[in-house]
């Protein structure tokens, strides 16, 4: 089969894919395919279904390029408090995060998570969290990994240091 009809193949495939998926066909993505490299446009409104689309594609058979091209925006005006808002009531609902060591900051959509998880699964568990809320476009990790218990210190001075620098010798920010 020829370079050109095996993408038009792909395009096709990947298109129906959208086309019937609960979680996708509301947005009217759209499929193209070039040099064997899968292009989705359109927009959608969190960050975790972006991540959550690269993963479906990853997993469609003769899928070996993915190039998405998405916004995430939202239907309406959300500023950087409601974005905190949402974060937290999403880390809230997440079993598999400590709200009392585990703070978040929203600058410009980009969120920040600040204080302490005991494993490294806990700070992917509230990073993927965190990308669920509406109106994040990045979530920025400065969680520290202190297995074996925590210290009394409050967020809003955990919040202090990481703003001040004042730990930088504990590790650098992780950006997922």
């Amino acid at each position: 089969m020829s370079d050109n009809k095996r993408n038009k193949v792909l395009e096709r495939q990947v298109q129906e894919m959208l086309d019937e998926s609960k979680e996708f066909k509301s947005y009217g993505l759209k499929t193209q395919v070039v040099d064997d490299v899968v292009m989705v446009s359109g927009v959608v409104d969190t960050l975790f279904e972006k991540d959550r689309l690269r993963e479906l594609l990853a997993g469609q058979q003769g899928v070996t390029k993915i190039d998405l091209g998405l916004a995430v925006s939202t239907d309406g005006a959300i500023d950087d408090e409601d974005v905190t808002w949402e974060v937290m009531e999403e880390l809230n609902a997440n079993h598999g995060v400590n709200l009392r060591h585990v703070g978040a900051k929203s600058v410009g959509g980009k969120v920040f998570l600040m204080g302490t998880v005991e494993t490294a699964d806990e700070e992917r568990e509230a990073v993927k969290t965190a990308a669920k809320a509406r109106g994040v476009t990045e979530v920025v990790s400065q969680l520290n990994i202190r297995p074996g218990g925590y210290d009394d210190e409050s967020l809003e001075a955990i919040f202090h240091h990481q703003v001040n620098n004042d730990n930088e010798d504990e590790g650098e920010a992780r950006i997922f």
